[in-house]
């Protein structure tokens, strides 16, 4: 078994994670967003909506794209599993 060590592989590919769906990952748009959170959290991110939106987009962005690389691995992990498994051949006594 891999254990993941934390760095991004060299050849990692996220183009297919996003195909299919009729636009290229990084055309974006805006979006309105309303989340609800602790007070300090959410005091935190109207500040650093004010001070630095770029950087809360990439904060989302981060945020999102671990959830699809999450749920990408995981169906393919699932697909793997699911595949019939051929029963090994029994001695004839």
């Amino acid at each position: 078994m891999h254990r993941y060590d934390g760095r991004f592989p060299k050849n990692l590919n996220f183009s297919n994670l996003f195909s299919g769906r009729g636009v290229s990952m990084w055309e974006t748009c805006s979006v309105q967003l309303n989340v609800r959170l602790p007070r300090d959290i959410a005091a935190q991110a109207e500040e650093v909506q004010k001070s630095d939106p770029e950087f809360l987009s990439r904060v989302v962005l981060y945020g999102l794209t671990r959830r699809s690389i999450y749920r990408h691995l995981r169906e393919q992990g699932q697909d793997t599993t699911q595949t019939p498994v051929e029963e090994a051949p029994q001695a004839v006594s």
